[in-house]
């Protein structure tokens, strides 16, 4: 019977070692989560919205062209389906164009509201979550984890502001909750292996549902999948001669890993897996990395300060050098890029250049150009407005 202390003891040593470590890892489900959390902070929304009333610039022109558009349009008729079917490239596209921009209109609607504090706002962003959250069941068809990703990263965004910042009550708000858990969330959390972009999507979506369903479990699976993939998204040098692998896509050759990597076999601090495919698909990948780790800063960790943040740093300043014009050389994609980077820098050069001091000329001169920061349509929208040297 004495023994039963000491193999107690000797039990919480080896679990110990084991459990310590995911309590101080820096993409750790919070203890308590902060809410609004999903990429925009209170704080930020109040920046901006102190900024706008201002007339400053570049937020008002920000705002001005986002209440210009389709998305804030108070007539909206929201369009859902039960079954969504997208197929490669949305061909078919039954549902996933209004899907995806019905998510975007009640973000923009969420945040319409809050800098103009007009009710009208709050309730078409109600409305659009309720159409769906009382039609939809699946998504299908090819496209399906990747569409259930992009709309899936908007949802919960739109509907952080309108819980927790919108007094005149959201009667449906529980059954949009179900519709994340039940509809996107069983999707995007089993990750996917198709070009990294996918995945990283899909993570952006599966870490913003937690935030708002508060599942710490699916946060802390979301984040480990999403740690894993960036780091087999964006190559350093100090990753070695190749780049690092997901395991459970058995890349475990560099004949294999070339092939993935667009047939590109040089590589260089800051080239992405899809850099040698067209910049528009890696605009995609490095926006949901920076929307995670925008979301993990809001929630209390750090995740700029890890290989995250040097990977993210990193892809922006490599592919904004070729985006502003610089020719690529001969090594780099056979000499051709395919450009568009699309409206995807302002969240990490905020945080990397802004917050943290780090010197990003390329990054900063296309960021700058680019003002205001529209939207990409499928899950990118207003990020001059919410992140533009925004110190919250």
């Amino acid at each position: 019977m004495r023994r039963t202390p000491l193999l107690a003891v000797v039990a919480a040593l080896v679990l110990g070692v084991f459990a310590a470590p995911a309590a101080q890892r820096a993409d750790a489900a919070p203890t308590a989560f902060v809410h609004p959390g999903v990429t925009v902070s209170q704080g930020q929304l109040e920046f901006a919205r102190t900024k706008v009333q201002a007339g400053a610039q570049p937020w008002k022109g920000a705002y001005d062209q986002m209440m210009a558009s389709k998305y804030a349009d108070l007539n909206r008729t929201p369009k859902p389906r039960a079954t969504v079917e997208c197929g490669s490239y949305s061909n078919p596209n039954y549902g996933c164009t209004d899907e995806r921009e019905d998510a975007i209109a009640a973000y923009t609607d969420a945040l319409a509201w809050y800098i103009t504090k007009d009710a009208r706002y709050a309730q078409k962003a109600i409305q659009l979550m309720d159409a769906w959250s009382a039609t939809i069941t699946s998504h299908t068809n090819s496209n399906a984890p990747l569409q259930t990703g992009w709309a899936g990263s908007s949802w919960p965004k739109a509907a952080e502001i309108i819980k927790y910042t919108y007094s005149g009550g959201w009667a449906n708000s529980g059954r949009f909750a179900t519709m994340l858990r039940n509809v996107y969330l069983p999707v995007v959390i089993k990750g996917s292996n198709s070009n990294g972009n996918w995945e990283l999507s899909m993570m952006e979506a599966a870490v913003g549902i937690s935030v708002f369903l508060e599942d710490k479990a699916s946060y802390d699976t979301a984040m480990a999948k999403f740690r894993t993939r960036t780091a087999a998204y964006v190559y350093l040098s100090t990753d070695g001669d190749l780049p690092k692998t997901v395991p459970s896509q058995n890349l475990d050759t560099r004949d294999k890993i070339v092939s993935y990597w667009q047939g590109q076999s040089t590589f260089a601090t800051g080239l992405t897996q899809e850099t040698c495919r067209d910049f528009t698909h890696t605009g995609y990948g490095i926006s949901a990395i920076s929307h995670v780790a925008e979301t993990s800063r809001i929630q209390g960790q750090d995740l700029y300060g890890t290989d995250v943040g040097e990977r993210l740093r990193q892809a922006l300043g490599f592919q904004s050098k070729y985006q502003l014009g610089t020719a690529a050389p001969s090594w780099l994609c056979g000499g051709s890029l395919n450009l568009g980077l699309g409206p995807v820098t302002e969240v990490g050069y905020n945080a990397l250049h802004n917050r943290l001091g780090i010197a990003m000329t390329n990054t900063q001169t296309l960021t700058q150009n680019n003002r205001p920061a529209g939207t990409n349509a499928l899950f990118v929208a207003w990020e001059t407005l919410t992140h533009g040297d925004n110190p919250n």
